[in-house]
């Protein structure tokens, strides 16, 4: 039996498997739904993990550094498919991509998999009040029962300035970068901040748990924020990053022309980014990501206010990483670690208080850690495991991941990265392998060195067996 503090209640849950249905049983139940955590849902666009608390020294993210000193930090969490529409679906219903399931940003969870049980509909069919603020799902009426309310920001296209945006509305996508002398409350993000604080206000006063979203929409393109957050950082002093190159020995399949960026007003169409203008870019990821940082900071403050933080499990994901000139990429849809590698932090009281852990922790494991903290059965589409153990201070219940990217699948064991471009049937036609500890910017690709075919066969066979059982359906 595990045990499970929230303030001055104490949730019940068994381990014991129900092999009939192949589902966790419930907790025992208890005197009120009051008792149940409440759930702080924190979702950042195209976040990296490239924050003090994860080693780097240049962001300045004092609200994030501080919520990490309470939280478990999870150092290696992956998420499934680095697009955001797929790796969304994927994260909320707790089920592995396939090849023709989760494949692009444009999916919708009702499409893909209508039959699977949201892990916000299992919140809501147990009583929690479900909110969705911002971006949650791509499409903002995907899942659209599972909410008690679905909420999204009104901001011309996230620019404060009139010539931007008239350049947005005459173009495609508009300029990729704006600095303005304006509130927070101007963008989106500052709008989302200011909504999620009115909702805890409004919930304090509930009898119901609740299920919390606030859905940030940067650090993703444009970078847009206002001024004082690009004033916190000196353009002069950002570096390229060391692995500006494409080595010859990667595959020509693992590199693609950014066409997410390409789209933006004074963006080359090909090649390389001018040194001047990349170094812009990096300095408006900077920008943004202190710009959500603050908004994140003004609702974990108001938690706290109210007398909520101790009922209340926060956990903050991106959904996927983000390409900042590494490789001489920019954008995400590779399956180059720095696409793959996401934030992921979860503050649950009682019993977390700034560890970290190495665990390799995929985001389909999400669903059922949550499920289980809430005490609730674990839905047999759901394909994650819990994390829960590494909270216990237990071992995890598995040491690898998968994740993919169109015909690219990659395995993640220990230092290695295994990945495979495969065809309908499964079968290879590229290879890309990194060990990281000798090679952490993923340089030397190892998979056709003739030292490594044994090693490759064993990691291929490998990957198929752990891709999932309906991965070629």
């Amino acid at each position: 039996m595990k045990y499970y503090k929230f303030k001055s209640i104490i949730v019940l849950s068994c381990t014991v498997v129900c092999f009939a249905c192949g589902t966790k049983p419930k907790a025992e139940p208890m005197a009120s739904k009051k008792e149940k955590p409440n759930i702080l849902f924190i979702a950042v666009d195209d976040l990296r993990p490239e924050l003090n608390f994860y080693g780097a020294n240049h962001i300045k993210s004092p609200n994030l550094d501080k919520f990490a000193g309470e939280s478990l930090v999870f150092s290696r969490a992956y998420c499934n498919i680095p697009v955001c529409g797929a790796s969304r679906a994927s994260l909320m219903t707790g089920a592995r991509p396939t090849r023709k399931r989760f494949i692009n940003a444009h999916i919708k969870k009702d499409e893909d998999y209508p039959e699977a049980i949201s892990l916000a509909m299992l919140l809501k069919n147990d009583g929690y009040t479900t909110i969705s603020n911002g971006k949650i799902y791509h499409y903002k009426n995907d899942d659209a029962k599972a909410w008690d309310a679905i909420w999204h920001p009104n901001s011309l296209w996230d620019y404060a300035l009139a010539e931007s945006q008239d350049i947005r509305k005459n173009t495609r996508r508009g300029l990729p970068f704006e600095a303005a002398e304006v509130h927070d409350s101007v963008y989106r993000d500052g709008k989302t901040a200011l909504k999620v604080i009115n909702d805890l206000r409004k919930l304090k006063a509930s009898n119901q748990p609740f299920f919390l979203t606030m859905g940030l929409s940067k650090p993703h393109l444009p970078f847009t924020a206002p001024k004082k957050y690009w004033d916190l950082y000196n353009r002069d002093k950002i570096e390229l990053p060391e692995s500006y190159v494409q080595p010859k020995t990667t595959p020509k399949q693992a590199f693609h022309n950014f066409g997410e960026l390409r789209q933006y007003e004074n963006i080359p169409k090909r090649g390389d980014l001018p040194e001047a203008l990349a170094k812009e870019l990096i300095h408006g990821y900077y920008a943004c990501v202190s710009y959500i940082d603050a908004q994140i900071g003004l609702v974990l403050d108001e938690l706290k206010r109210l007398d909520l933080e101790d009922d209340t499990i926060v956990i903050l994901w991106g959904d996927h990483g983000w390409n900042l000139g590494d490789h001489k990429l920019w954008c995400k849809h590779v399956t180059f670690e720095t696409a793959l590698k996401t934030p992921l932090i979860i503050k649950v009281p009682g019993k977390t208080n700034g560890q970290k852990t190495e665990a390799i922790t995929e985001y389909i494991d999400i669903y059922p850690s949550l499920a289980e903290l809430a005490g609730l059965d674990i839905p047999n589409t759901v394909d994650g495991k819990s994390f829960v153990p590494i909270l216990n201070g237990e071992k995890p219940q598995k040491n690898w991941a998968v994740s993919k990217f169109k015909d690219a699948v990659t395995l993640i064991k220990g230092d290695l990265f295994y990945t495979e471009w495969t065809d309908d049937k499964g079968v290879a036609y590229a290879r890309m392998l990194f060990d990281h500890k000798a090679d952490p910017l993923e340089l030397d690709n190892l998979a056709e060195k003739p030292e490594y075919q044994d090693k490759v066969k064993k990691l291929s066979i490998e990957l198929r067996d752990k891709w999932g059982k309906d991965f070629l359906k």
